[in-house]
């Protein structure tokens, strides 16, 4: 599993005018399921998000994680995080687990991160979705379930 973590003031995402979900201070998260992923990946992402330091204390270091300030988390599914553009220019989504497979793993995924108790809101899976983040920092984090066992 792939994840790019971005740390927010706010976040809204919508899909035909429709709004899906709205957090303030937090997190959002794009997240690709690769072909290989399996509920261990799922656990190692969601454990590593909710833990990260990056939330500043009183003195402006980054000390803080998500569960220390009861940050709101958005999460995007997003396959185009496993597109790889190593050779020629069009991103080739081979690594990307199929839509029947990554919709659950997508889900379960969402409902890890809700067992720590944190506000989560989620987009649509496999919609065309408009997301509004307004960057805070800016703070954004690359993670990949793969190089981290």
């Amino acid at each position: 599993m792939r994840a790019v973590v971005q740390r927010t003031t706010k976040a809204s995402v919508k899909a035909e005018d429709r709004m899906l979900g709205e957090i303030s201070k937090g997190l959002v998260i794009f997240a690709g399921i690769g072909n290989t992923d399996s509920a261990q990946d799922l656990k190692y992402i969601a454990d590593k998000i909710v833990n990260l330091r990056i939330f500043e204390d009183d003195s402006g270091k980054m000390t803080l994680s998500p569960l220390d300030i009861k940050a709101e988390i958005l999460a995007i599914s997003n396959f185009t995080v496993y597109g790889d553009v190593r050779r020629g220019r069009r991103p080739d989504f081979t690594a990307a687990a199929k839509p029947e497979m990554a919709k659950d793993l997508y889900h379960k995924f969402v409902d890890i991160l809700k067992a720590y108790n944190l506000k989560v809101e989620s987009g649509e899976f496999q919609a065309m979705m408009n997301i509004e983040v307004e960057n805070d920092g800016p703070v954004t984090i690359l993670l990949d379930s793969k190089k981290g066992f």
